[in-house]
């Protein structure tokens, strides 16, 4: 089956801004036109559902033999308000007429890695969760809302993600790591992931950040996931005061999100606050007790950024615990439920940006709990939230195991996602002050083992 040729968007159609990540582009007519493109594709090269990925067959036969989810999958595609620009894409017409047509894309999404649009406008045009473009409206309808907290349905949704993660460690994977327009060493896309790691005015090439070799294909990468989840060169970002314990460090290259003192237990994650609920968190009422009135730290990953994870403190950790749960769920609230000053929906554009805190409670995520060289700090947590197509938490070390400040822990496969710093009652802590709210509606990105916060 040949791929898809993907149109440069037309300016002239509606748009809707977002803020966090940017996983997908700025401006949404881009992403729609994509959809647009893969849904004529599906349409014009049908697939019967015996001949289908083997994870899609699972979801196609939940669907068609489940009543309740299959009514979920329909609704959700019905109840995205007919108005634009919800209800066409760019071109006209609708996205997905049916729950098929949809499974029909995700099945072609499993053998193809993000792409970076074309854009004529100087714009950020990259794909980075392609089946999160294809679920954006439809997760933040009432139905899709409670479709994507489904323990059945997110067990399909796991087998895909991990089809796919097996695609995006394999060589074919590379497809687009070239320098053509939907390319991601086209100039422009060396150009803004330099900036994000190195910002203006004194931005390094691509090359002198991260480890690759230019003068070979696909930069010397041998899959999408070698390079996403690429390393920094030596000395591009030295650790903050090293055998200083009283020193936190930022675990992951990242903007902050939010910064909550006096959690509580257990609290109404779900209302459109989203405060933190421990016990939730942590999946165990008794794990999370030693936290009750601490404070969360939680801040987001750029898709274009660095995606490995480094110890904020030294200590030794006490135990690593993965907790099963949604991937594509967001907040009712900031789904179509979201009404705004003109009466109309506002939901978020690129679900679940603005669902980062509720996502902490129900998405994928691993915990790791240390204990600090610093008595001061003495046991604290880290929790990694995998979103959307972010299946998998990788650790690099193991319970018993000290670690110092600085040192690779960990990463994030196949996307970027979230991550949570919590501290127990009585630390008391001077953050730095780009991570105390507010914080500016493009939050800048904190360089990983930079300085975060001091132990008072």
């Amino acid at each position: 089956m040949s791929n898809p040729v993907f149109p440069v968007p037309n300016p002239a159609n509606p748009r809707v801004k977002h803020r966090l990540g940017g996983w997908l582009p700025s401006d949404p007519q881009h992403w729609r036109s994509w959809i647009k493109t893969v849904a004529e594709h599906v349409r014009k090269h049908p697939k019967k559902p015996e001949d289908l990925h083997p994870s899609i067959k699972q979801l196609w036969a939940l669907i068609e033999t489940n009543t309740e989810v299959r009514m979920f999958f329909s609704m959700m595609l019905e109840q995205v308000p007919i108005q634009p620009p919800y209800n066409t894409n760019p071109a006209g017409g609708p996205e997905f007429r049916s729950w098929q047509e949809l499974l029909l894309a995700f099945d072609f999404q499993l053998t193809s890695g993000p792409i970076w649009l074309y854009n004529t406008e100087g714009q950020q045009g990259l794909i980075g969760f392609p089946f999160n473009a294809l679920l954006d409206w439809p997760m933040g309808t009432p139905a899709g809302i409670y479709a994507f907290l489904r323990e059945d349905i997110n067990k399909c949704l796991r087998d895909m993600l991990i089809e796919y993660g097996a695609y995006l460690l394999s060589p074919e994977s590379t497809e687009y790591l070239n320098s053509q327009p939907d390319g991601w060493f086209n100039e422009t896309a060396l150009l803004t992931m330099s900036e994000v790691a190195s910002p203006p005015p004194s931005t390094k090439p691509f090359s002198e950040i991260y480890v690759c070799n230019p003068s070979l294909p696909s930069y010397g990468f041998t899959s999408w996931d070698d390079f996403f989840i690429r390393k920094f060169k030596p000395g591009i970002r030295p650790v903050y005061q090293p055998d200083n314990n009283g020193v936190i460090t930022n675990c992951c290259e990242s903007g902050p999100y939010n910064l909550q003192p006096d959690v509580k237990a257990r609290d109404e994650f779900w209302i459109k606050g989203q405060p933190y609920s421990l016990a939730d968190m942590f999946g165990s009422a008794t794990l999370s007790s030693p936290y009750v009135g601490g404070t969360v730290y939680q801040a987001f990953l750029s898709a274009l950024s660095y995606h490995c994870w480094h110890a904020p403190v030294s200590g030794i950790v006490k135990d690593i615990i993965n907790i099963p749960g949604s991937y594509y769920a967001e907040n009712y609230w900031e789904g179509f439920a979201n009404i705004g000053t003109d009466g109309k929906p506002n939901p978020d554009p690129a679900a679940p940006n603005n669902s980062q805190a509720y996502i902490c409670q129900v998405a994928t995520r691993s915990v790791l709990i240390l204990e600090a060289d610093d008595q001061r700090i003495g046991e604290m947590t880290i929790v990694q939230v995998g979103m959307a197509e972010v299946s998998t938490c990788e650790w690099y070390i193991q319970k018993g195991q000290h670690i110092r400040k600085g040192d690779l822990i960990g990463t994030f496969h196949f996307g970027g996602s979230t991550h949570c710093l919590i501290f127990r009652p009585g630390v008391q802590l001077k953050f730095i002050p780009a991570a105390i709210p507010p914080y500016p509606e493009h939050a800048n990105n904190l360089p990983v083992c930079g300085e975060l916060a001091t132990v008072l």
